[in-house]
């Protein structure tokens, strides 16, 4: 007999439909799986077959022959352990082959019979409600992460006799009900590191704060030991806490990348990255033969915090770029191309030369000019024009070492970035795409970013002096706009572009 059950496929954070036939007819019995399938799936037949036996179904010794359509679509992974074992047993009468249309069917097989997480469930669940899918059937631990998804009936199970069992005798199944406590977001991040920790640095403090509420790219310089590593994790806790629909988002990226397996649950924090300095391009931007979301599509909506930046190969922070400029990256390989959304903010650290002390006031520089000049000519100019925000951290005095932390709480930071991200939002309403100012083209400069005489002079006058681009003077219009916003300002000021000027004095560090 012939059988088809749903399941689906991952390309990029999307979907594909999956029909898996299964034909049992007369010959040699044996098994063979058409359609494309990587090692794990072609693995899948032997698995299958064990794991029938010990849940103590019959195993039919025909040929079986197991197609999964569309055949030109390249298929990995252990997703299709489950609906290629439903497959067989309905194709062998020992199931109800009824409900298979209606219902999609993912998970992993264990010898035992018991089913085993698997990634990227939350896509799926996602894309099968656009396909016309009305129900699921998943692992138990996938029950929460796939569940997320309004209007989809979820059916979870912990083996395979289970799912048998439901196929035969529906009614006695009811579908996950998603706790309450998954479903909304929390009210307040619980961090473990505060902004109230951070002993003086009120320019870098303030830095960190534009940032957050505009969502610009921000670099430390200074000598070692001056707080700026410290400062940088600290950033997630003064962002404004994810929307539902923001939450959806970074979970589906995490679901893909196979760090929700035996999580299920929505992600309601800000994602905060960190990647080592030896890291490569592939591993920052996603890659691979089939490829998967890298650091900055991890950091999406979040921080990406690349500590010691000068130690980076520069080609692999050349990676960065065109993600920077467009909040997404594309990853082609000769059989498809994926799209990666990637709308990140970039906090950096570095030191200011090889030894680490050039402009400290109390250990003198051993460097060279020279030494200095091949530092910083890791950084490209253009990597420097996308970054908005360049701040020099000096090392704290002895008396300010020694003192009680003063500064404000990372709570009452947040409630001044919220309003001002608020402000930017009611002026975004006809710009669905623009979450905040650092995503503004130059249209949008012209419109909101209007400047008075005195403020295009003061503007002419840095762009001469520093030497900046069309790219580095946009940016520090938008900087000045959300200085604005967190003043409460409907128009643009010259103090408020002097002030962010003065955040564009490095950009050739020598």
């Amino acid at each position: 007999m012939l059988a088809r059950v749903w399941s689906a496929s991952i390309v990029g954070i999307d979907a594909i439909k999956v029909g898996v036939e299964v034909d049992i007819s007369g010959g040699l019995p044996g098994i063979v799986v058409l359609g494309l399938p990587d090692s794990a799936v072609q693995e899948s037949k032997e698995r299958v077959k064990a794991t029938l036996k010990n849940a103590g179904f019959a195993f039919p010794m025909r040929k079986i022959v197991i197609n999964l359509t569309p055949a030109d679509l390249r298929k990995e992974g252990p997703c299709f352990d489950l609906p290629i074992s439903v497959g067989i047993l309905a194709a062998s009468e020992q199931v109800n082959a009824e409900l298979l249309e209606n219902y999609l069917f993912l998970g992993e097989v264990s010898l035992d019979g018991s089913l085993r997480a698997v990634a990227g469930v939350l896509a799926i669940a996602a894309a099968a409600q656009k396909m016309g899918i009305t129900s699921m059937v998943v692992p138990a631990d996938n029950a929460q992460e796939a569940a997320l998804v309004q209007g989809l009936a979820v059916y979870a199970f912990k083996n395979l006799s289970d799912v048998a069992d439901f196929l035969n005798n529906p009614g006695r199944y009811k579908p996950v009900q998603l706790d309450s406590t998954e479903e909304r977001l929390h009210t307040a991040y619980l961090q473990s590191v505060d902004l109230q920790d951070v002993k003086g640095q009120a320019h870098a403090r303030r830095a960190l704060e534009i940032a957050a509420a505009g969502g610009h790219n921000l670099v430390f310089v200074g000598p070692p030991g001056s707080g700026k590593t410290m400062l940088a994790r600290r950033l997630p806790g003064i962002l404004p806490v994810l929307s539902f629909s923001e939450a959806l988002e970074v979970t589906r990226i995490h679901s893909v990348a196979g760090l929700l397996k035996n999580r299920g649950s929505l992600v309601c924090d800000r994602p905060f990255r960190s990647p080592h300095h030896s890291a490569s391009g592939p591993s920052l931007v996603g890659g691979g033969s089939f490829p998967r979301p890298g650091e900055i599509s991890l950091a999406h909506l979040g921080v990406l915090f690349l500590d010691e930046l000068t130690e980076f190969k520069r080609d692999v922070l050349e990676f960065l770029r065109q993600p920077l400029e467009d909040g997404f990256v594309t990853i082609s390989r000769t059989r498809q191309s994926v799209m990666f959304p990637a709308q990140f903010t970039l906090v950096a650290s570095t030191n200011p030369c090889p030894c680490g002390y050039y402009g400290d006031t109390i250990q003198q520089c051993t460097c060279s000019p020279r030494q200095r000049e091949q530092y910083w000519a890791k950084l490209s100019g253009p990597l420097m024009d996308r970054i908005d925000l360049q701040v020099a951290v000096n090392r704290l005095k002895p008396e300010e070492i020694i003192q009680k932390p003063t500064g404000e709480s990372s709570t009452v930071v947040r409630e001044r970035v919220q309003k001002a991200r608020d402000r930017a939002c009611e002026r975004f309403q006809s710009q669905p795409n623009l979450r905040c100012n650092a995503q503004m083209q130059s249209r949008h400069l012209q419109k909101w970013c209007k400047l008075d005489d005195a403020g295009k002079n003061l503007l002419e006058g840095a762009i001469k002096k520093l030497g900046l681009s069309a790219r580095a003077s946009d940016r520090i219009l938008k900087v000045a706009r959300t200085i604005a916003d967190l003043a409460g300002d409907d128009n643009l000021q010259v103090h408020h572009l002097a002030e962010a000027i003065q955040y564009r004095t490095i950009d050739r560090m020598q």
